[in-house]
């Protein structure tokens, strides 16, 4: 028996899906693919706090939104997203947060400090609430410095780090590095491929391994020895993290990485499948397909 929700029964919510992961398995995604089924908009919480270095990309000049925030939430607009775009820490209570299906963060260090864009921290309790938030089937979509957010201390690797992924650790300047698509995924985004671009690439350790990569970070394409000597790595992923989707690209210090199509591409995938408008496998490959970064996972990070 078939039930309705604005017009669109189970059954055609189905066939929508099995639509989708076809055309992408044959090597395209559909017009409009990033929208749900239902056709119900999914609601995003672009988070943009800076307890640490504040990027332009977020940084608002009085009351006006930064260069990230616009763009994200024109970009919703076109693909079946509402984006609400805040500062304010005092957001992460479960009930404020109830009505949101994924939240993305482009912030730096201890998001429960005031920190340098003197916004309200999150209560001493806001990681809890976000990890019970992604835990309960919700999704997680982080940019760039989200990897330079809640250190691990020495040895204990903070919780925050566990659940992305991944961790800062520094980098060099900024300069044109070839990213690779891992090999055998099929996570679904439009014109998934090999491509160059300059940006302030992130040397990253802590990984979870996990994780399911989808591109990855070549190393030997790089100007500066630091990178060179370097194993190729994890530059986007995606895992599970209870019945929940996490999804993180290093991608996005500069501004007109915003506005290319590529990273484009990239957000919308993210998106589209952490808000669980497509669905995807992701096993983890990280040992197949980065395994020179063994060296810097987590002992214990599997599931």
């Amino acid at each position: 028996m078939c039930t309705r929700t604005e017009g669109v029964t189970r059954r055609d919510a189905m066939v929508a899906v099995a639509a989708a992961a076809a055309a992408f398995a044959a090597g395209s995604l559909p017009l409009g693919w990033t929208r749900a089924a239902d056709n119900k908009t999914r609601k995003v919480l672009f988070f943009t706090k800076s307890a640490g270095f504040q990027h332009s990309v977020v940084t608002r000049k009085g009351e006006e939104l930064a260069h990230a925030e616009k763009i994200l939430i024109e970009m919703g607009k076109k693909n079946g997203f509402e984006v609400t775009a805040t500062k304010d820490g005092r957001i992460f209570t479960r009930e404020k947060l109830a009505e949101f299906d994924v939240i993305a963060f482009y912030t730096t260090l201890d998001l429960r400090e005031e920190g340098t864009d003197k916004s309200p921290p999150m209560p001493k309790n806001g990681q809890e609430v976000l990890f019970d938030f992604i835990r309960s089937g919700k999704g997680f979509v982080g940019f760039h410095c989200a990897s330079d957010t809640f250190h691990s201390k020495g040895d204990k690797i903070d919780p925050y780090i566990r659940m992305l992924g991944g961790e800062f650790k520094t980098h060099g300047k900024q300069q044109k590095s070839k990213i690779l698509v891992a090999n055998g995924t099929k996570f679904p985004i439009e014109g998934l491929k090999e491509f160059e671009m300059t940006e302030e690439w992130y040397d990253l350790y802590n990984f979870n391994p996990d994780m399911h990569v989808i591109q990855v970070q070549d190393t030997k394409s790089m100007e500066e020895d630091h990178y060179k000597k370097l194993e190729n790595y994890p530059m986007t992923w995606a895992r599970k993290e209870g019945k929940g989707r996490v999804f993180y690209t290093s991608m996005g210090h500069r501004e007109d990485v915003w506005t290319n199509p590529l990273f484009q591409a990239v957000t919308l995938g993210g998106l589209a499948w952490a808000a669980g408008n497509v669905q995807a496998d992701v096993p983890s490959n990280f040992r197949e397909v980065t395994p020179g970064a063994m060296s810097r996972a987590i002992k214990d990070g599997t599931a």
